[in-house]
C-alpha cells in the first residue's frame, strides 16, 4: 500500500474538506480515479438537499427535478469547464480531462447540502442564497486546483465564462420542464 492510499481521506473527509475549501482536498479528488462515485454522491446529496428545502414551493417532483438537472448540469459544466480551461485559458501546468473536473466539480457541491434547511420558511432564502454563493467559491477553487491553475484569477475567469452558458441552460430547462407541482 501507498502512502498516498494509506492517507486518502474518507468520503465524509473529503466532503466536509471541499465544503471548507480545503485544496488539498481537491488535489486528493482530482487525483483518484475511483472518486467519479463519491463526487456524484455529493451532487446527488445535494440536489437532493435543495429539493427538499423547496418542497413547499414545488412539491416532491422537485426533488427528482433538482436531483436529474444536478447530475446532468454537473457533466455539463464540467465539459464547459474542461474546455474552457484547457483550450482557451491553459496556464503554464494545465493538463486536466473531463474526468479530473467531474471530480473536483463534484465536490464543490458540498456547501449545498445545506440547502435542506430550506423547510424552515424564514430563512429558506437566506440557505438558498449563501449556500448558493458557497458553492460557487467551491467551484472556483475546484477549477483551479483540476486545471492547475498559479492563481485563482484565471480560475475565476473560466467560471465567469462558462457559468453563464451553464445557467442559462438551466434556467431553459426550468421554464420548460418544471419543476412543477404533481
Amino acid at each position: 500500500m501507498t502512502a498516498a492510499v494509506a492517507n486518502r481521506r474518507s468520503f465524509v473527509q473529503r466532503t466536509l474538506g471541499a465544503a471548507l475549501l480545503d485544496p488539498k482536498v481537491y488535489e486528493e479528488v482530482e487525483a483518484d480515479r475511483s472518486a467519479n462515485g463519491q463526487a456524484a454522491w455529493v451532487v446527488t446529496l445535494s440536489a437532493v438537499a435543495a429539493g427538499v428545502g423547496s418542497i413547499a414551493n414545488h412539491g416532491w417532483s422537485g426533488v427528482v427535478w433538482y436531483t436529474v438537472a444536478a447530475l446532468v448540469g454537473w457533466y455539463v459544466w464540467a465539459a464547459i469547464a474542461c474546455a474552457i480551461g484547457t483550450r482557451m485559458l491553459p496556464g503554464t501546468y494545465t493538463r486536466a480531462d473531463v474526468g479530473e473536473l467531474l471530480r473536483t466539480i463534484g465536490f464543490s457541491s458540498a456547501p449545498g447540502v445545506l440547502r435542506i434547511f430550506g423547510l424552515v420558511s424564514p430563512i429558506a432564502g437566506f440557505v438558498f442564497l449563501i449556500s448558493t454563493l458557497w458553492m460557487l467559491v467551491a467551484m472556483v477553487v475546484a477549477v483551479r486546483q483540476a486545471l492547475d491553475y498559479c492563481t485563482t484569477g484565471r480560475a475565476i475567469a473560466v467560471c465567469a465564462i462558462g457559468f453563464p452558458i451553464y445557467a442559462t441552460g438551466l434556467a431553459l430547462s426550468l421554464l420548460l420542464l418544471g419543476p412543477w407541482p404533481i
